[in-house]
């Protein structure tokens, strides 16, 4: 094993650019293949354990295989009251699948970890391009075991097809950027557009380091160049936004309102939940975001952000060593031509690395750890690349000092990530630290080493580089993950938090941080199988707040709980003729319930309870009209009371549950089925 680590190590590049029918190395495609499947039985592996995994998605994906319009709109139930908070590219992708073969979790799951598979080897094929077999089969297995990739890739957020269609973009990129087609810009902006159908303005976050690079290093004019990006531009525009166009255009009342927006605007929800109030915090309708003006609820913000205890262990492990090969890189290139292709590379997967990474770490709203699996493809990509044009030059001293440099750092950080779970396979820390500084001090003096002794100390710093993050990914995808934050690798007990493990405000309306929203990964399955801290509910503050129907809620604001089967059994009763079996306020509450049911469940004020959806008035009107048949009380917080975690500001929207919610219980009976509160709104008292 370690003279095929080596070979691949030692793996000589062409000189100039990789032409598409070089002749390839007798290990090239073995290793390829070895590399896919390895990747494929990691993200496949044991991929039901976690269920429904985000209960959220799944309830949607099984709602839209009962109603077309549902798939297009992207709507949480089959009745269209309301949609989820964000585009529904994601959402096709599951509810395809689920049409083909049943609703399951490995129907919702399996094109998830498909996107992995499928973006590792677009990875290689990209970074292939232009560079050694070796650099672009490092760069997919960096990009195979980052923990925080092996969470997303068995997981059913949106954040897998955006991670796979910004690789595919980069990939149509270096084409464009090879023969100066304008076809391949059209590829690259259809699929960012494709991104922006996924997580909206994320997906834009690549735009202006692709910009630059075709700029700089594209072929032809400049004038050419420019207009060549302006196409492209448009394929972005009309990919992206056509389905934008058609929520504009279709009148209010003939599609659901659009959930995550505070005036049914999906311009609102662009440019508000899921667009500028993620930078500054200005977030109406954010469940503990704070009023405007109010900034860091969602954690400290700071270059240092991706390093600490929230966000470290999830991508870090090598981000040391890929902005040491970033700065390599342009340090070897700076005297190249325009069109220098380790020069474009770096500026392509740097400009990735930087601008996203800045984003991610001064943005003061929402902000979950799962995000930094963006940054994976650039970490991959730059180590791969830095690392094996580095060790082509080896006989120079200052490509040896960047490459010991590199190690160093690996093994020294990994030290200080697993030193946070200080109770998980401690010789694995101790191991990495002492075979890594003295990897890296072998690596100074490389250049006398015979060429077999080379290779092996090559493979050595190699395996201890990824020998950290490798050891995470395989406990991250042998650990059932549900609810909405999930998080990778075992939880940390020691080291500076970062705004918590569950990304939650440090004291979220007055719940400290060891309470049902922090301490520990939050969403983790079956208690803390795998080193993992327990995932708790808010069920028991939900009984302590709030009126009328509160007390013996539902799950909570994040989990979507198993409902019993006597309610299951109750709200089947008499169910035909109504629109909604039942309504609850908050969206995870009502998933766990039409999941079970297989019909609809009108989500009061969406994701989390906070959307103007219904009013008082409008929810009156559906029960007049025999339209609901149950109301289910909830043990989210949001639904319970108005300006839970904040002062009720413009938002306004928690009054819009906590008014139902009064009505309810002053119009009608309640009963206790299975431990939850029911009201049958066919029976006023």
């Amino acid at each position: 094993m370690i003279a095929s680590a080596a070979e691949i190590v030692t793996g000589a590049a062409p000189e100039g650019a990789v032409r598409r029918d070089a002749a390839r190395t007798r290990w090239e495609r073995p290793a390829l293949l070895l590399l896919l499947g390895a990747t494929a039985l990691l993200y496949l592996w044991q991929l039901g354990a976690s269920g429904w995994a985000n209960a959220f998605y799944s309830a949607a994906a099984q709602a839209e295989t009962h109603s077309w319009s549902a798939l297009f709109f992207g709507s949480f139930d089959s009745a269209n009251f309301i949609t989820v908070d964000k585009p529904p590219a994601a959402l096709w992708l599951m509810a395809l699948s689920a049409r083909l073969f049943g609703v399951n979790p490995w129907s919702i799951l399996a094109p998830e970890a498909l996107c992995g598979v499928a973006a590792v080897g677009l990875l290689y094929a990209t970074v292939r391009r232009w560079f050694a077999p070796a650099a672009a089969l490092l760069a997919g297995a960096v990009l195979a075991l980052t923990p925080v990739a092996a969470l997303m890739f068995r997981f059913n957020n949106p954040d897998a097809l955006l991670v796979l269609l910004l690789v595919a973009a980069a990939y149509a990129l270096t084409r464009a950027v090879e023969d100066g087609r304008t076809r391949w810009l059209l590829l690259a902006g259809a699929l960012i557009g494709l991104g922006f159908l996924t997580k909206m303005l994320q997906a834009f976050l690549v735009v202006p380091p692709f910009a630059l690079v075709y700029l700089l290093a594209g072929p032809g004019s400049l004038a050419l160049r420019l207009r060549q990006l302006l196409t492209g531009g448009l394929a972005m525009l009309l990919a992206g936004g056509w389905w934008v166009a058609a929520m504009i255009l279709i009148p209010a009342g003939s599609r659901p309102f659009i959930g995550g927006s505070q005036d049914n605007s999906i311009l609102n929800l662009i440019f508000g939940y899921n667009g500028f109030g993620r930078l500054d915090g200005n977030e109406a309708g954010s469940v503990g975001g704070g009023p405007p003006g109010t900034s860091g609820r969602w954690g400290p913000t700071g270059l240092l952000r991706l390093f600490g205890s929230e966000m470290g262990s999830q991508v870090s492990w090598l981000l040391p060593a890929a902005l040491i090969a970033l700065a390599a890189l342009l340090w070897l290139s700076w005297r190249g031509p325009r069109t220098d292709r380790p020069r474009a590379a770096a500026l392509l997967w740097g400009g990735w690395l930087l601008l996203t990474g800045l984003t991610f770490s001064l943005a003061q709203g929402i902000i979950h750890p799962y995000y930094t699996v963006a940054l994976a493809p650039a970490i991959g990509a730059l180590v791969g690349i830095g690392a094996v044009e580095l060790w082509q030059r080896r006989d120079r001293w200052g490509c040896r000092l960047l490459l010991a440099a590199a190690v160093a750092a690996s093994a020294s950080w990994a030290f200080v990530l697993l030193d946070r779970s200080p109770n998980w396979y401690p010789p694995l820390r101790v191991g990495v630290l002492v075979v890594g500084i003295a990897a890296a001090l072998a690596l100074l003096g490389v250049d006398t080493l015979r060429r077999r002794s080379a290779a092996t100390l090559g493979a050595v710093a190699l395996a201890v580089a990824l020998a950290g993050p490798a050891a995470f990914a395989a406990q991250t995808a042998a650990t059932p993950h549900t609810g909405a934050i999930p998080s990778a690798g075992p939880a940390p007990t020691r080291g500076r938090a970062t705004g918590g493990r569950a990304s939650f405000p440090s004291n979220f309306g007055g719940v400290p941080r060891t309470g049902p929203f922090g301490n520990g990964n939050q969403g983790t399955a079956r208690g803390s199988r795998g080193g993992n801290a327990r995932s708790q509910s808010p069920r028991g503050l939900a009984g302590q707040f709030g009126p009328g129907g509160i007390r013996g809620g539902l799950g909570g604001l994040l989990n979507a709980n198993t409902p019993s089967s006597a309610l299951i059994s109750l709200l089947r009763q008499g169910s035909a003729g109504y629109t909604w079996a039942a309504a609850t306020v908050g969206a995870n509450d009502a998933a766990g319930v039409q999941l079970a049911l297989n019909a609809p469940v009108m989500a009061i004020g969406g994701f989390n309870g906070t959307d103007p959806a219904p009013t008082l008035a409008e929810f009156q009107s559906y029960v007049r009209a025999g339209k609901v048949h149950y109301f289910i009380a909830s043990g989210g917080l949001a639904g319970g009371f108005a300006g839970f975690g904040r002062p009720a500001g413009p938002a306004g929207s928690s009054d819009t549950a906590a008014q139902i919610t009064r009505w309810v219980a002053q119009t009608f009976a309640a009963s206790s089925v299975g431990g939850v509160t029911v009201y049958d709104l066919s029976h006023a008292r």
